[in-house]
């Protein structure tokens, strides 16, 4: 039989200690501290249950052909570049996580979207960090206002999830997920425990009720989300704002969704009256691109199902010391680092002794290897003074001994190459024979680093 758990505490300031003190640490008395049973804690949120369970048993295992599935019911939020993200819309009894630095417009996304909501639902707004009459304010200016919006300053979860009770709202927002406690548990608000359980009980709050949640959670010093990325796990959907805040773009990529693509992304621009949308995000980066400037190049990259076309930056200039400086912005640094060995060694160009410094325009991360060869002839460009054709695109993998590997999706990167008004576009010549080029969009195949330089040089 398992022994009972035992505690410490001071009878004198009531602290409670893990083991036995001669001197209790709080209060300084001696010879204060007496042993007692620990009170068996109760479990925070009730637990899901299914019909059918036998005795003791909240749930039974059944056949697959006996589970019973039916369409998700997804609804619109109002926002079209959200929805994208989503997969089409919120999924009802969905729970999402909207995270983000402190100050990018997390909290004004989900206010925003509450002007849409309100007109076919009822919303609960729970903010532990600003008062009621401060989200007033805030609505008032964003111009949000509705009879089926309600709001609620509280950071107590059972208190929450007992105003969820009463209310039977369609959907709940929680500004932010660090800012709840419960009250069973004994670790300060924001600390992993419970940010945990706070979010297991909005999990089970959205499975069992049928509430759609959407979670704001704020990005530490370390990059993660509530601490350590123990959120990522729990819920349906994970949304990051990426952007710094002295640049009016914002960037919502899912990095997570059940019930859509990842990787998708939708782009906005903060205004005075909030978040507007950018439906064409890709003329939105391209927008003051400099004619005639050497080092630059344009690439188009698959976010999620669309096609981004990104500018790529490249400066490279003679180093006045023995080792030369490197930095890179929006582009992986190991991998340019790479690109530019494979430059010198392979395309024939003195690059080793040169500082280099890579960008990627409007805040996008590059991730994937399609940039590869842009970033290659921005480098190019650069190093020899010699500009890129205004018109021209470079898609592209890059390996180490040179060659040029095709990449996927590429009859789509070039519908939007072509959209945008591109007339010649640089592509691996081992792609498929197959692919047909739109019209007034010629295709330039080559195989490698040599022949692509070439054409620039």
């Amino acid at each position: 039989m398992a022994k009972a758990k035992t505690l410490f505490y001071c009878t004198q300031c009531g602290n409670e200690t893990p083991k036995w003190q001669g001197k209790c640490p709080a209060c300084g008395a001696w010879n204060t501290i007496e042993e007692r049973p620990a009170e068996p804690r109760r479990k925070s949120g009730a637990p899901l249950r299914s019909g059918g369970g036998g005795a003791g048993l909240s749930s039974r295992p059944r056949p697959i052909g006996e589970v019973e599935i039916t369409d998700e019911l997804r609804f619109h939020t109002g926002m079209a570049e959200l929805d994208r993200v989503l997969g089409g819309g919120a999924v009802q009894g969905s729970l999402v996580l909207v995270g983000g630095a402190p100050g990018i417009g997390k909290s004004t996304l989900m206010l925003q979207i509450c002007q849409n909501l309100c007109s076919f639902a009822k919303v609960l707004y729970v903010s532990g960090e600003e008062s009621e009459r401060q989200i007033k304010l805030r609505a008032r200016r964003l111009g949000v206002a509705g009879d089926s919006l309600y709001l609620q300053a509280e950071t107590n979860l059972e208190d929450i999830l007992e105003s969820v009770r009463q209310l039977q709202p369609q959907i709940l927002i929680v500004d932010s997920i660090q800012t709840l406690y419960n009250g069973d548990s004994t670790s300060a608000p924001g600390s992993i425990s419970q940010v945990k359980e706070c979010t297991m009980a909005l999990m089970q709050l959205a499975k069992g009720e049928g509430v759609t949640v959407f979670v704001i959670g704020h990005v530490n010093k370390e990059g993660s989300i509530a601490g350590p990325k123990v959120l990522e796990h729990m819920v349906d959907c994970v949304l990051y704002f990426e952007g710094e805040q002295h640049n009016t773009y914002r960037i919502l990529r899912a990095a997570k969704n059940r019930f859509g693509a990842t990787n998708e992304i939708g782009v906005f621009e903060m205004a005075d009256g909030g978040l507007e949308e950018v439906p064409n995000p890709s003329e939105m980066l391209l927008s003051g691109r400099p004619q005639d400037a050497p080092g630059s190049c344009v690439t188009c990259v698959m976010e999620g199902v669309r096609p981004v076309l990104a500018e790529v930056q490249a400066l490279l200039a003679p180093s006045s010391y023995g080792n030369p400086r490197r930095a890179s912005n929006g582009f992986d640094y190991n991998r340019a680092m790479m690109l530019l060995a494979v430059l010198e060694k392979r395309g024939g160009l003195m690059v080793n002794s040169c500082d280099a410094y890579v960008n990627v325009i409007g805040g996008l991360s590059l991730d994937e290897p399609a940039a590869d060869l842009a970033l290659i002839m921005s480098m190019a460009s650069s190093f020899r003074d010699k500009p890129v054709p205004a018109d021209l695109v470079a898609i592209g993998e890059v390996g180490l001994t040179g060659e040029l590997r095709s990449v996927n999706t590429l009859a789509q990167r070039l519908s939007e190459v072509r959209r945008l008004g591109f007339t010649k576009c640089l592509v691996p010549a081992r792609s498929s024979s197959k692919l047909a080029a739109p019209e007034g969009l010629e295709l330039i195949r080559v195989r490698n680093i040599r022949e692509a330089l070439a054409v620039l040089l």
